[in-house]
Formats: C-alpha cells, structure tokens, sequence
C-alpha cells in the first residue's frame, strides 16, 4: 500500500512560498482544453432530435454510429498522445488539440451529407482524446502535492463547464418546437436545417481562445527534467514555489529520471510488475468511469427524458438542469478531494449509483412517469460529479512513474475511450431490446462491481509527490 512505503521522503513544506496565482492560472488554462473536451462530447446529445431527422437517420445502428463515431478520433488521439508529448512535449500537443478542435467544430457544422459528419465528428474526437490525456497530466506535472487534487479536479471542473455551457447553447439555439410536431416539420424548421449546424460550430471560439492561450504556459517541469533540460525544469519549479520548492522539487525529480536512465525504458517497461499494478488500476479506474452508464443521461438525453414523460422543449430544459448539478457537484469533488481523499470518495460514487441506478430501473419498469424521475437522474449526476468524474482523472494522472506517464496515461485513457465507444454505442441497442430498465440495472451490477474493485485496489495517494507514489510501487 502506498501509505506504507518510504515514508522518509520528505514532502515540501514551503506553501508560504507558493505562487498561487501563477499557479491557478496555469491550471486554468491547461484545463481549458477540457472544457473544449466537455462542450464537444455533449454538443451533439442536443443536436441528435434536429441532424437525426436531416441525415433520415431511424436505424439503432445508424444512430449508434452517429453519436459514438467521435469515440474512434478520442480512441487514435489518446494512442498518440503519450507518444507525441513524450517526444515533443506536453505543451505544444495541447496547443495542436486546440487547433484540431477549431476545425472540426466549423467543418461538423458546414457538412451537407452524413457521410462528411462521421469523418468531421471523428477528427474532433481526435482533438478530444488528446486533451483528455494531455490536460490533466500537464496539471499534475505542474501542482504541487497538496494542491493536486484540487488543480487536477479543476480539469474536471472545465469539462463540467462545457458540457453546462453545450446544453445552455443548445437550448438558446434551439427554436420553441410544438409537442405536436411531426418528424417532417422538425426536419423542414430552423432548427432542423440551420440549429444543429450553429450548436457545432461555436465550439471554434473557446478552441481559438485555447490555441492562443497554451503559447503563455511553461512547459511541463518533469518533462524537460526527463529531457535533460534540468535549468529550465527549475526555473519553472522555482516560479511555482519560489527558490527552496524548487531545488527540493528538482532533486526529487532527478532521482526518478536518473532511475529511469538507467533502466532501458520501452515497451516491455509496461509489463514489470509494479508498473503493471499501477496501470491496471488506472485502466480499471478508467473502464469503471465510463461504464458506470452516466454518459448515456448526457448523450442519450432524449430517449432518457422521452421515456419519462417529457417533450422535446422540456428535455432541452432538463438537460441543462442535469448540467448545473453536474457543474455544483464538482465544486463538492474540488472541496473535498485533497481533504477526504481519493479513495473514500470513489467508495460513495460507485455505491451511490448502484443504488440510484435500481430505483430508476424500477421506476421505469412500472411505466413511471412524472419529476421523481428526474430528481432521479439528477442525484446520479450530483453522485457521479462529485467522484467518479473527477477522482479519477485525479488518481490517473498521479499514480504512473515519470519515464513512463506519458505512455501510461495515454493506455488508461485509451481504455477509457474504447469503453466510452461501447457504453455509447450499444445503449440504443440495449434500450431497444432490452427496455430502459433492465439496462440501468446492468449499470447497477458494474457499479457495484466497481465498488469492490475500487475497495480491493486503490490506495490513498492524497498529500504525496508524484515521486512518493513513484516510489510506493516499488
């Protein structure tokens, strides 16, 4: 366990000395490429009801296709992303996630045929499984140990931002539509001809933003230290947390690069036994995120809220209801990560949604219909906010050892993408032949699934330098 180990490393104690506007605002603008990541994975939940009727799209799998198409970009982006920002740094790969999200947002919502959206939503989910990887490890790379929680879960917090942002876009965009409408006169309204196309497209203006922003930021002080560049690595450190944090901080990276030099680093690296213990516990933790089932409230909404009773002008509301909670319920995940701990955390969100999950399934196996539905749904996102969503992001971003995150993280977040493709692609499969019911229930089993795994596995890691938690696994 990690609390056991080398507990004689020193941590820093020199918080007097931290510069923490320097520090937030780096972390802000690092994290805006999850707010890029969050407003173009959700966009197209409020989109679905006006391009589905456009493209004639009426097939399960047709539709499947439609929303879960990103995931193959989010799947290549998340590959090459450890690769790339080992090689040429954290910094200038997050700058070209912001350009890739620039143009794939202005080409979805210029394209006249379905089989220009798949290639366009694919290159935007490029830019997505690059920013994900990207964002929060450069976070973590940059926060010192007892603010990493936080500065990581402010990743998470963007992410919430842009999807509350998507939907409240979405819902101003989108024209008043008569509960009576046929599926013709949505296809022949603005919204069905030009909305969906505007719900696209203004993702380019936080993308810019983003693009310019990243030329500002330092690069990462662990990847130049691993580069060798050990005067610019401490110049960075020092700037964070003045002269003392930066010599301590350098020191201890040095240790693990000077390990890591000695070692031959390759793919086989992955495969020895302590670094294997972290990274199937990154790719569980990563697994369990997305099929834990709260992404289909986000990407499935309608189908969600129409099976409950509700219309197309009340679901566009509702959605952005789930978007508040969400953005509410990660300042509870930001208060408390750094001051409960991981662990406990990802203890309460797993069990919680297993539960939630039951009622709903219940409630919609009895034709339920009326608000305690979405007070339903609306707990499970509060739930899922304030763990799962961010913590483990948090625990990923921290437990790989330096000569290898890079390549770590983009495994655990590939895994995440391939399980995100999954859960998104085989929900309309599910609540067609299955019904609503028996597919939360399904949810409910791997909540509770991951509960166990997560009580057997996961160690606290709060408090500690990404070098002690290096160290722990040895």
């Amino acid at each position: 366990m990690i609390g056991a180990a080398k507990q004689e490393m020193p941590v820093a104690t020199h918080a007097e000395h931290f510069d923490i506007a320097y520090i937030c605002t780096i972390s802000a603008v690092a994290a805006l490429g999850g707010l890029l990541f969050g407003y173009d994975w959700v966009v197209i939940g409020g989109a679905k009801p006006f391009y589905e009727k456009f493209f004639h799209l009426s097939d399960p799998s047709q539709q499947g296709w439609a929303m879960s198409c990103a995931l193959v970009g989010c799947l290549v982006g998340a590959l090459i992303s450890g690769w790339l920002s080992d090689r040429f740094g954290r910094k200038r790969l997050l700058i070209a996630a912001g350009l890739v999200f620039a143009i794939s947002s202005i080409g979805t919502g210029l394209v006249a045929s379905f089989a220009a959206f798949v290639p366009w939503r694919i290159l935007g989910g490029l830019a997505i499984g690059m920013a994900s990887s990207l964002s929060p490890m450069y976070i973590a790379e940059i926060a010192p140990a007892q603010y990493r929680g936080k500065l990581v879960s402010l990743n998470q917090l963007t992410v919430v931002v842009g999807i509350l942002l998507a939907q409240i876009v979405n819902w101003l965009i989108a024209k008043p539509v008569p509960p009576a409408a046929t599926a013709s006169e949505i296809l022949q309204s603005w919204n069905g001809q030009v909305g969906w196309r505007w719900m696209f497209g203004v993702t380019a203006i936080p993308s810019v933003l983003f693009f310019i922003s990243m030329f500002l930021l330092p690069e990462s002080p662990r990847w130049l230290a691993k580069k060798g560049a050990h005067a610019l690595a401490k110049r960075v450190l020092s700037r964070i947390g003045g002269e003392s944090y930066g010599a301590q901080a350098l020191r201890e990276i040095e240790a693990t690069v000077e390990d890591a030099n000695a070692k031959r680093t390759d793919l086989r690296t992955l495969f020895e036994r302590p670094i294997l213990k972290a990274l199937s516990l990154g790719v569980g933790l990563a697994v369990l995120q997305q099929w834990c089932g709260i992404n289909v409230i986000f990407n499935y909404a309608e189908e969600v809220f129409s099976a409950a009773g509700y219309n197309v002008s009340d679901i566009l509301f509702n959605i952005v209801v789930t978007g508040a909670v969400n953005l509410v319920f990660t300042f509870v995940a930001i208060g408390f990560v750094d001051r409960y701990g991981r662990r406990v955390l990802m203890l309460i969100g797993s069990a919680g949604l297993a539960i939630i999950y039951i009622c709903l399934g219940a409630l919609y196996y009895t034709h339920s219909r009326g608000v305690h539905m979405l007070v339903l749904v609306v707990a499970a996102i509060g739930c899922y906010a304030m763990s799962l969503a961010p913590v483990t992001w948090v625990v990923i971003s921290e437990i790989f050892p330096n000569r290898i995150r890079g390549a770590a993280m983009s495994i655990a977040v590939t895994a995440l993408w391939v399980a995100s493709f999954i859960l998104t692609y085989t929900f309309p499969i599910f609540n067609h032949s299955l019904g609503a019911a028996k597919t939360f229930w399904i949810y409910a089993a791997i909540c509770v699934a991951g509960f166990l795994f997560i009580r057997a596995r996961l160690p606290e890691t709060k408090g500690k330098t990404l070098e002690q938690i290096e160290a722990s696994w040895k």
